[in-house]
C-alpha cells in the first residue's frame, strides 16, 4: 500500500479510452472496470499498461495486463484476453490515463492537515483582506502588505511573498519559495525552493568596477504554468519577465531578466536562459541547454540537450550542438570530424 497517496480511483475502460483518444479493440469490454495503471511486467487483469515501441515486444507477448495502449501495428501480438487500446501515442495515452486513476497526485497537497480557509497561527499575514475564500496558509509563511491571493490557493510552509504581489486561484506555492514583484495566474504550480522576482543580473561596467543597474520590472506568470523545484525567474529591468500560459519548467532552471516565453513551452532541467531572450510558442529546450542573451527562438523550435544557442533559431527548426546549428548539419559535421580522426589515427599507426 502506498503511504503517500490515496488508492487509485477505478475507471471504466471505455471512459479511459475516450478521455485519451484511444480506440477499444473489443467494444464489449468498454464497461469493464479497471483498478489502476501498471508497467507491462507487473500488470494484472485489472490493470491498464502500454507499449511505447518494438523494444517491448516480448513483454507485450507475455503480459497479463487486462488492457494495453498499443500502436495498431502491434495488434497481432497482443495476448488473448488483453484488450488493445489503439493509439499512435501509447506513452502519452498512458500518462494521461494516470491522471484519471490518481487525480490527487495532479496537484501538490498541503503539507499539513489543513482545510480551505485555514491560516496557521505561526504565519504572518499583514493584510488578510487580500485573501479570497478557502486559501490555505501553512506554518511560518510571510505574506506582506497588499498581497492578493485567489480562492483555493495553497501557500506552503516558510513561503515569503513580497508587497503587492498577486496570486490567482487554485495555485500552489511550494515550501520555502520566495516571491516578490510578481503576478501569478490561476492553476499555477510552483514547487519548493523557487525564487521568483528577485533582481536580474544587470551590471554596468565602469573603469574601476561593475555597478549595479536597477531592476524595476516584474515577473508575470500566466495561467497553468508549472515551475520545478529550486528554479529561479528574475524580474525584468525595464520590461517584465513573462512566462507564457501552459509552460512547463523543470527543476534547477535559471530564467534571467526580461525573458519572454510563449505559451506551452517545455524547458528541461538545468537550462540557463540569459537576459532578454524571447521564446515563441511550443518551444522545447532539452536538459542543460544554454541560451545567449538577446536570442530569439522561433515558434515550435526544438533544441537538443546540452546545446549552446548563440544566434536566432527559425520557427519549427531542430537545432543541436555547441554552438547550436541545424540538427542535420550538426550530425554531418560530427560524422566528418570522426572520419578525420580515424584517418589521422590510421596514418600515424
Amino acid at each position: 500500500m502506498n503511504r503517500f497517496f490515496p488508492p487509485a480511483e477505478p475507471q471504466q475502460l471505455g471512459h479511459v479510452a475516450d478521455a485519451v483518444g484511444a480506440q477499444v479493440s473489443d467494444p464489449a469490454a468498454r464497461e469493464r472496470i479497471m483498478s489502476d495503471i501498471m508497467p507491462l511486467d507487473t500488470a494484472g487483469p485489472e490493470h491498464i499498461s502500454f507499449v511505447r515501441d518494438a523494444k517491448r515486444r516480448k513483454d507485450l507477448e507475455t503480459t497479463k495486463a487486462g488492457a494495453v495502449f498499443v500502436d495498431p501495428r502491434f495488434k497481432d501480438i497482443v495476448p488473448e484476453g488483453c484488450v488493445a487500446l489503439f493509439t499512435k501515442h501509447a506513452g502519452n495515452a498512458f500518462g494521461l490515463a494516470a491522471g484519471l486513476f490518481h487525480p490527487s497526485a495532479m496537484r501538490p497537497r498541503p503539507l499539513t492537515s489543513r482545510s480551505g480557509g485555514e491560516i496557521a497561527a505561526s504565519a504572518i499575514v499583514e493584510d488578510s483582506e487580500g485573501l479570497e475564500a478557502n486559501v490555505i496558509v501553512e506554518a511560518f509563511a510571510v505574506i506582506s502588505r497588499g498581497v492578493e491571493i485567489g480562492r483555493g490557493s495553497v501557500i506552503g510552509p516558510n513561503v515569503v511573498i513580497g508587497p503587492g504581489c498577486t496570486i490567482g486561484r487554485n495555485t500552489v506555492i511550494g515550501a520555502n519559495t520566495t516571491i516578490q514583484c510578481a503576478h501569478i495566474g490561476d492553476r499555477v504550480i510552483i514547487h519548493p525552493g523557487c525564487r521568483i522576482g528577485q533582481d536580474g543580473f544587470g551590471l554596468a561596467r565602469t573603469p574601476d568596477a561593475y555597478r549595479k543597474v536597477p531592476q524595476v520590472g516584474a515577473v508575470v506568470i500566466q495561467d497553468d504554468v508549472e515551475i520545478g523545484a529550486n528554479s529561479c525567474v528574475d524580474r525584468g529591468s525595464r520590461r517584465d519577465t513573462v512566462i507564457g500560459k501552459g509552460t512547463k519548467i523543470d527543476n534547477l532552471v535559471q530564467i534571467a531578466h526580461n525573458v519572454v516565453t510563449g505559451c506551452h513551452c517545455v524547458i528541461a532541467g538545468t537550462v540557463g536562459i540569459a537576459g532578454s531572450v524571447t521564446l515563441g510558442d511550443h518551444v522545447t529546450l532539452g536538459g542543460g541547454v544554454g541560451v545567449r542573451d538577446g536570442v530569439t527562438i522561433g515558434t515550435g523550435a526544438m533544441i537538443a540537450g546540452y546545446s549552446a544557442v548563440s544566434e536566432d533559431v527559425p520557427d519549427g527548426a531542430t537545432w543541436g550542438g555547441s554552438p547550436a546549428m541545424d540538427a542535420m548539419q550538426w550530425i554531418k559535421e560530427r560524422k566528418a570530424f570522426l572520419r578525420l580522426i580515424r584517418a589521422a589515427t590510421t596514418s600515424n599507426s
